[in-house]
């Protein structure tokens, strides 16, 4: 099967023209966290959840509230707290007296995007209605069962602080998301911008420049853009790799390895790579997005040992090894 590379090159030259907008829109407001913006464009082409971790203040709400409103969508924000029941996040039934019946009411989780702000400060129950509604993309309330509206995007923040009266997120609820993405501090002529913009309340307005169907729309042409099989190969590589490292010339990883990246991983990154040859405006994969997103991918797939922790390596170190070691086609 021949593929016209050149022709889907074109379309989506043409098809990922808002990407530029959508991005400008959001530097109106948050300064500086490229890294952050960019994952946030690829969660949300890529059909994928989103794990923010960063300490306090560093605009991971704003950045969603943001995207929400430069992308013409419902936004809600989710405060875990130790108390939280499931029901205030997917919504419950109430009984209506009026009409000697139970009606449902709806939680927070019905939105295009929500926020689910300190996600390891809530219980396991709470935590597992979230997750099921990520990965199932519905809500049972009573013997109802729900949709919920596309594109449907969480990210979760948590804070890597502060760890009293956390609970810390399962291994396997952990792999429900695309990315984790790491955050930190701006650089100090950012935050100079940033605390001048504040002092004088000089925040431009977000408009929403993309609507729904365009985003929809674009999630489509995301699954053309072309990926040759050297590619794939170079992607189970690095999957590989995390799980039998001997194999790959790594036997110093053999011990700091718990367990590797699970087949979500391969997905994941394959479709994580496609999407960033999107927004890079490409129609065509090259190693070069694979290196770019994997660390965001594969940091929370991978299982360290105590040996590793008393080495103090973590899994960002053994992805980066393995990144260096495995050939790029």
């Amino acid at each position: 099967m021949e593929v016209d590379v050149r022709a889907i090159s074109e379309k989506i030259e043409r098809e990922s023209a808002f990407v530029d907008l959508l991005s400008m829109e959001m530097n109106k407001v948050i300064v500086g966290q490229k890294h952050m913006i960019d994952r946030l464009l690829i969660g949300l082409l890529g059909n994928g959840h989103i794990l923010l971790e960063g300490v306090p203040g560093l605009a991971k709400t704003l950045a969603i509230n943001t995207l929400a409103k430069a992308v013409d969508g419902a936004f809600s924000r989710i405060q875990f707290t130790p108390d939280l029941l499931p029901a205030d996040v997917v919504g419950t039934m109430i009984y209506n007296m009026k009409q000697n019946d139970f009606i449902i009411k709806k939680g927070p989780i019905f939105a295009n995007f929500v926020l689910a702000d300190e996600i390891n400060r809530a219980p396991a129950k709470v935590q597992s209605a979230l997750l099921e509604a990520m990965q199932e993309r519905q809500i049972t309330i009573g013997d109802e069962t729900f949709k919920l509206d596309e594109p449907f995007l969480v990210m979760a923040t948590q804070n890597p602080v502060d760890q009293e009266g956390t609970y810390t997120l399962p291994e396997a609820q952990v792999d429900r998301f695309m990315l984790k993405v790491v955050i930190d501090y701006p650089k100090l002529e950012e935050e100079q911008i940033i605390m001048r913009a504040n002092l004088t309340g000089a925040y431009e307005k977000v408009n929403p420049v993309v609507s729904l169907e365009q985003i929809r729309k674009a999630r489509e042409v995301v699954q053309e853009v072309y990926m040759d099989e050297k590619i794939e190969k170079y992607i189970l590589d690095l999957v590989f790799a995390t799980r039998y490292p001997e194999k790959y010339g790594l036997e110093n990883l053999k011990g700091l390895i718990s367990f590797g990246a699970s087949p979500r991983g391969s997905i994941s990154l394959a479709k994580a790579a496609k999407c960033h040859a999107f927004i890079k405006r490409r129609g065509y994969v090259i190693p070069e997005d694979v290196r770019a997103v994997v660390l965001d991918i594969l940091r929370h797939r991978i299982g360290i040992t105590y040996e590793a922790e008393a080495e103090n390596v973590t899994a960002e170190d053994i992805v980066n090894q393995i990144v260096n070691v495995v050939e790029v086609p």
